[in-house]
C-alpha cells in the first residue's frame, strides 16, 4: 500500500486547530462524567454505563451504532462492544479509505474506586480511575470525529468507531468481534494515550501464553523416594533453563511467572506446571522463542520425568511495517504542520491495536492525549495537550480519508 494523500491545506489545519482549542471546557466535563463509573473489566453493568454515554454521543453526531453482548466465558459477563458508523462523503470506489478507531471503556480499578479517587482536574493535569487508560482517549476521538462533522470534512468512505469491555484482560471477549469489524479497512489507529513525552506508538510486541506441565513418578518420600521421578526438581531445572534464554534473541523477553507443583510433603512429587509468557516485536522472533521453550522442555534434568508445552493465548505483535512506517509518516507530517513535535515509539505492553495490526491493517497507537501512570492510583492525563492532540487527531482523519 502506498503512502496515503494529504489533501489538507495548511489553512484546513488551523481551522481545524482553532476549532480544538475551544474543545477542553467541555471535554474536561465529559471526562469527569465518564471517570465517575466504576467499569472495570468484570463490571459488566458499569461497562455498559460507559457504552451507554458513548451511544448517546455517537448518534449526536450522526454515527449509526449496533451493541453486541459478548458470550460468558467460564460464567463470567462482560459489558457490551459498541461499534459506530459515519459514511463520509467519497465512496471506496473513488478512492476513500474506511478508517477505524480502536478505544476501551473498561479500566483495572475495582468497584468503588470512583467513589474513593473521584476525577479531579487542577494545575494541568486530570487525575482518576481510567482518566488517561482509556476514557480520556476514547473521549478524544469521538471529539476529533465530531469536529469533522461539524465543519463538512468528511472525506472519507467509513469511519468506524470500537469501544471494547475488556481491553485490560486481553480482549477475550471482543477479539473476534474486533478483527471483524477491522477486517478490510485501510488504516486503524488506537486511542490510548500518548508516550508522557508525547510519542505516537508505532510498535507493540506480541504475547504468548505458554502453559508447560511436567510429569513425573510418585513415591512415599520416607519409604522408598527411588522409585519416585520429582516433577517439581526437574520444574526448577527447566526454570533455569527458560529464563537463560533471555537475551538469545533480540527483542524477545520469557518470563516463567507461575509455579505449581505437588500437593503433599511426604510424596515425590508426580506433577508440575510452569505459566510461561513469551513477548516478542515480531511473529518471527515469537516463533523462534516458542521453537526454543519446546526444545528445553524435551530435555527434562531429571530421569523419568517429561515436559509438555501447550499454547493457550497467542496475541500478535503490532509490527514496524513497511505501511505502518508509511502512516506514521504522514501523522509526523501533520503534527509538525501543526506546531508539535512526536515521534514514533515502541512498547512492550499490548492492546487491541495488536490485532488490527495482525490483519494486516497499517496500524498506529497512542493517539490520545498524554498521559502516564496507567493502572495505578497516580493516573494522570495532561490537561493542557488536549485541543492539540484532538487536533492532531482530526487532521490525520482528514488526511488519511482518500486513499
Amino acid at each position: 500500500m502506498s503512502a496515503p494523500a494529504e489533501p489538507a491545506s495548511r489553512t484546513g489545519l488551523a481551522e481545524l486547530s482553532a476549532a480544538a482549542g475551544k474543545v477542553l471546557p467541555r471535554y474536561l466535563g465529559d471526562l469527569a462524567e465518564l471517570v465517575a463509573v466504576d467499569s472495570g473489566s468484570h463490571n459488566a453493568d458499569g461497562v455498559n454505563r460507559v457504552a451507554d454515554w458513548f451511544e448517546r454521543r455517537l448518534r449526536s453526531v450522526g454515527f449509526t451504532t449496533e451493541r453486541t453482548t459478548p458470550a460468558e466465558i467460564d460464567g463470567r459477563r462482560f459489558g457490551d462492544v459498541l461499534v459506530g458508523r459515519l459514511a463520509g462523503s467519497v465512496p471506496v470506489e473513488d478512492g476513500g479509505a474506511r478508517i477505524v478507531l480502536l478505544g476501551h471503556m473498561d479500566t483495572v480499578f475495582e468497584d468503588g474506586t470512583a467513589a474513593a479517587r473521584p476525577f479531579e482536574a487542577s494545575r494541568g493535569r486530570a487525575h482518576g480511575p481510567g482518566v488517561s487508560d482509556d476514557k480520556g482517549g476514547l473521549l478524544a476521538g469521538v471529539t476529533a470525529a465530531e469536529l469533522l462533522v461539524r465543519h463538512g470534512r468528511t472525506a472519507f468512505a467509513e469511519l468506524v468507531v470500537l469501544a471494547t469491555p475488556d481491553e485490560e484482560i486481553g480482549s477475550p471477549a471482543s477479539r473476534a468481534l474486533t478483527e471483524r469489524t477491522a477486517a478490510g479497512a485501510d488504516y486503524a489507529l488506537g486511542l490510548e494515550c500518548a508516550r508522557e513525552n508525547g510519542d505516537l506508538v508505532i510498535e507493540r510486541k506480541g504475547v504468548a501464553d505458554l502453559l508447560v506441565t511436567v510429569t513425573g513418578r510418585a513415591a512415599h518420600a520416607g519409604i522408598e523416594p527411588e522409585r519416585g521421578a520429582n516433577a517439581a526438581l526437574a520444574a526448577a531445572h527447566l526454570v533455569v533453563a527458560l529464563q537463560a534464554l533471555n537475551g538469545r534473541w533480540p527483542g524477545v523477553t520469557i518470563n516463567v511467572g507461575v509455579v505449581r507443583a505437588g500437593t503433599r510433603t511426604n510424596i515425590v512429587c508426580p506433577e508440575a506446571e510452569l505459566r510461561v509468557e513469551v513477548r516478542a516485536a515480531t511473529t518471527a522472533g515469537l516463533a523462534t522463542a516458542i521453537a526454543g521453550i519446546r526444545r528445553a522442555a524435551a530435555r527434562t534434568a531429571v530421569e523419568g520425568t517429561a515436559a509438555r508445552v501447550d499454547q493457550l493465548d497467542l496475541c500478535p505483535p503490532m509490527e514496524h511495517t513497511r505501511e505502518a512506517a508509511g502512516l506514521l509518516a504522514v501523522a509526523l507530517r501533520t503534527a509538525a504542520d501543526l506546531g508539535m513535535r512526536v515521534h514514533g515509539a515502541s512498547t512492550g505492553g499490548v492492546g487491541d491495536a495488536n490485532f488490527t495490526s495482525g490483519l494486516g491493517v497499517p496500524t498506529l497507537d497512542g493517539l490520545g492525549p498524554v498521559g502516564g501512570a496507567d493502572h495505578t492510583p497516580e493516573e494522570w492525563l495532561d490537561t493542557s495537550s488536549v485541543p492539540a492532540r484532538i487536533a492532531l487527531l482530526a487532521a490525520l482523519l482528514e488526511r488519511l480519508g482518500r486513499r
